[in-house]
């Protein structure tokens, strides 16, 4: 077989791929035609499912009183762990999370009880007449009571490079301090939801809303007591997931399939937006306990940072999200000296989990923070001190666990945007507007990124996908990828229509199904588009051998000179050609169909494994990242010195996205994965009570980013170029990257607030909400204006020292 190697022969006009084409669900989005679970038509026997949770965060399960929900009209069942015909653990990493509680509860609203109606009335009725009695305890909720208690999930993990404790301490210039990053709801537009069916001869098909079919055909299997070739999950698509869908799909899953085992009905479940943001995980909150040595230009000398992740009640991916942070604590710097650990937190919140960035942003928002703190202290400009430490060459482009950074686009992404947005009159015109004493504050941010594309857990980079041509010349191609709005399928079908060289309609993307593409990974990691697209291309050219060999010999003429070489056939726009006599072609539609009647196989399977990635936990050592995705952001906001009101005036991107495999997604994946991040570093709060129950549950007490929060002044543009060889069609993945650009939003803020009071900046954590930013200015309302980092600085506990 003929196997291109990624990045051979693309400097050719491309017919399709790297165009803009809309979304392939677009129309349906917006005219509301595109069907997700809760839209399905139901069956003649479906039941509708819910559960009840624990009223308590913590305690033993003392007794559970079903008797009057039993009662209720309509309902057919009421499941508790005593039901369940396998095992009650289940976990993506560990196995320690039950499905339903038998013994202890560790979280408000942790699942006890399964319940199935005929309708929705008797089962909202049924919920409310179970009584479930819990003996409690009192709940671990914040990191630095299950610090004192020693509550951790996992083992510690760290990584080091030289010796950052001599290097502190030699250092002319050092600071230390504790930085609080806060969590985040993904608060995608369908709630966790699944449809599940009984299977012909026993088993259970489940439609799910979940990033990961294969880990919901392995929980169900494995709680249901069955085979994993008995149990069947389909996704056609999610309405968002954002991480969320990775692992706590299960959950909804596991409660349809129980209930369609025991009554052999089909079953469905639709979590509620309260219920779902209640029970399910979130970005993880960290608290980073640091220490910086630098020199007088702000060159790091040596870094020393503890990470303390709220994991929640249960592992879930908690130490993989830890495991990413470890890995981005160096973002777009040059660390010679570097020691950083990691510790997950055992607590009685719902298990926290995956959400885009997986760890990234916080550990990147760390480092940002470290590096404006050392901006403040010197009274530099802070784009000067990442500059000072940015990557580089040679000995400065290794990183801290030994991969080189090569295809280094850093310096160039940060120079040019810092002309193209005019960075510092923009910067200069913000301080001057600290010398009011009345006016707004305004304040501009710059940073750079580096964000690592693939899992860190090997095993997982790879994908699968099955193409088939059809007689009339159209093409199914079916992935293990998952379509959750961030346009997988139109990809995948350029791709395919691409090297199959049909039109783009010709090519359809089937629904993602185990029983199509087994063992297959999670839509995650921003590595969809490249495992599962490499792979249909890999199918494709598989099928291309076998037409070209065909095609050749219908296309010879031996009389006049033109020999079989299969090497010379062509396939474009719908047509088969032979470059040597252009004249001589076919349609595509009638090679499949000759193709067919001479039994020549038009199905092909596709395999990628991602090369050379591996990394050793054990020894924090190894190249876990096919590349790099880079980008810089220049944010400008204006701050109300009195009620703490932040608003986002002007963001300018830059990104280095290779070639793009279609400009128009990814630059929707940019404005929305920034967007995102914004809400995530300004607005969006997480608030429990004392008990752990969250108190924003909804949109009016959880506030993400509306249309009057996009900033007046967004400018987005790419740094075009076909270096990344390593990937398909010299492209970078743009899924998560883009939403840690927007920390530069979080360093305008900083840099607003120390226009007023360096004692007030210093003290900011994120997000910098409103009442964060005023309680933060409430700390400096005696200090006069000043940068020169001379008072002792409060708030984070930041202590700094001159040598």
């Amino acid at each position: 077989m003929r196997r291109r190697a990624p990045g051979t022969g693309l400097d050719r006009e491309l017919d399709i791929v790297s165009r803009t084409v809309p979304h392939d669900s677009a129309h349906g989005h917006v005219t509301g035609g595109a069907p997700y679970i809760d839209d399905l038509s139901a069956l003649s026997d479906e039941l509708q499912v819910s559960f009840v949770g624990s009223p308590v965060a913590r305690g033993e399960l003392v007794s559970v009183d079903s008797a009057r929900a039993r009662e209720v009209e309509g309902v057919v069942c009421v499941l508790e762990a005593s039901d369940i015909p396998g095992h009650n653990l289940f976990g993506p990493i560990f196995e320690d999370e039950p499905f339903l509680a038998s013994k202890h509860v560790e979280y408000v609203g942790q699942p006890v009880v399964v319940i199935a109606a005929e309708t929705r009335e008797a089962l909202e009725l049924a919920r409310t007449l179970v009584e479930v009695e819990v003996r409690g305890e009192t709940p671990v909720l914040s990191i630095e009571d299950a610090v004192d208690q020693r509550n951790f999930l996992g083992p510690r993990r760290s990584i080091r490079r030289g010796d950052p404790g001599p290097a502190i301490t030699e250092s002319s210039e050092s600071l230390a301090g504790s930085f609080r990053v806060g969590g985040q709801e993904q608060f995608y537009l369908e709630s966790q939801a699944a449809l599940a069916y009984p299977l012909d001869g026993g088993g259970v098909r489940v439609v799910s809303s979940t990033q990961n079919p294969t880990e919901v055909q392995a929980v169900l299997a494995e709680v249901l007591g069955l085979g994993q070739h008995q149990v069947v999950c389909e996704c056609t698509r999610m309405g968002g997931a954002f991480g969320g869908k990775e692992t706590q799909a299960s959950l909804p899953a596991l409660m349809a399939g129980l209930v369609v085992l025991r009554t052999g009905r089909s079953a469905r479940v639709i979590y509620g937006k309260d219920d779902d943001m209640r029970v399910t995980g979130k970005r993880h909150e960290m608290r980073a306990d640091w220490q910086v040595g630098f020199r007088q230009d702000g060159r790091i000398g040596g870094l020393e940072v503890t990470f303390y992740s709220n994991g929640g009640a249960f592992a879930d991916l908690s130490t993989s999200v830890m495991e990413r942070s470890l890995l981005h604590i160096d973002n777009a710097y040059f660390l010679e000296h570097v020691e950083v650990v990691g510790k997950v937190c055992k607590t009685n919140l719902p298990p926290n989990t995956a959400f885009r960035g997986f760890g990234g942003p916080q550990a990147v928002a760390v480092i940002e923070n470290i590096v404006e703190e050392i901006a403040l202290h010197l009274d530099l400009d802070p784009f000067e001190v990442r500059r000072t430490n940015l990557y580089g060459c040679g000995e400065r482009s290794s990183t801290h666990y030994g991969q080189v950074f090569d295809e280094n686009q850093l310096a160039l992404l940060m120079e040019s945007l810092v002309e193209s947005s005019s960075y510092r009159e923009r910067r200069a015109e913000a301080l001057a507007s600290g010398s009011s004493r009345n006016g707004p504050l305004r304040g501009v941010g710059i940073v750079p990124v580096k964000f690592g594309i693939s899992f860190t857990s090997r095993f997982l980079n790879q994908g699968n996908a099955l193409v088939n041509v059809y007689a009339d010349g159209t093409v199914q191609v079916s992935t293990g990828g998952t379509e959750m709005g961030q346009g997988l399928n139109i990809k995948i079908q350029q791709l395919v229509a691409e090297e199959m060289g049909v039109k783009l309609e010709s090519v359809k993307v089937m629904t993602t199904s185990t029983e199509k593409n087994n063992n297959t990974s999670p839509t995650a990691a921003s590595a969809g588009t490249d495992l599962n697209g490499t792979a249909a291309i890999r199918a494709c050219e598989v099928l291309r051998d076998r037409l070209s060999t065909f095609a050749a010999q219908r296309l010879a003429e031996p009389h006049l000179g033109l020999s079989e070489s299969p090497e010379s056939v062509r396939f474009q726009d719908g047509e088969v050609f032979d470059e040597r006599a252009p004249e001589r072609r076919m349609t595509f539609a009638t090679l499949a169909n000759q193709a067919r009647r001479e039994r020549i196989d038009l199905g092909a399977r596709g395999f990628y494994a991602t090369p050379g990635v591996d990394f050793n936990r054990e020894t924090g050592r190894g190249s876990p990242f096919l590349y790099f995705t880079q980008g810089a952001a220049v944010a400008e906001v204006v701050v109300d010195r009195f009620t703490g009101m932040v608003k986002v005036v002007g963001s300018d991107l830059l990104l280095d996205i290779g070639r793009s495999l279609n400009p128009g997604v990814d630059r929707g994946q940019v404005v929305g994965g920034y967007v995102q991040g914004m809400g995530w570093v300004t607005a969006e709060q997480l608030v429990y009570d004392e008990g752990g129950e969250l108190l924003s549950h909804s949109p009016t007490t959880y506030k993400v980013p509306g249309v009057r929060d996009i900033p007046s002044r967004f400018v987005v543009d790419f740094l075009e170029n076909r270096a990344n060889t390593r990937n398909l069609y010299c492209s970078k993945a743009v899924g998560e990257p883009p939403l840690l650009l927007a920390i530069a939003v979080w360093t305008a803020v900083k840099q607003a607030v120390a226009g007023f009071s360096i004692e007030a900046a210093r003290a900011l954590r994120l997000p910098a909400t409103g009442e964060e930013v005023l309680r933060c200015l409430e700390l400096g309302r005696d200090e006069s204006p000043s940068r020169d980092g001379s008072k002792a600085p409060v708030g984070q506990t930041v202590e700094g020292t001159e040598r």
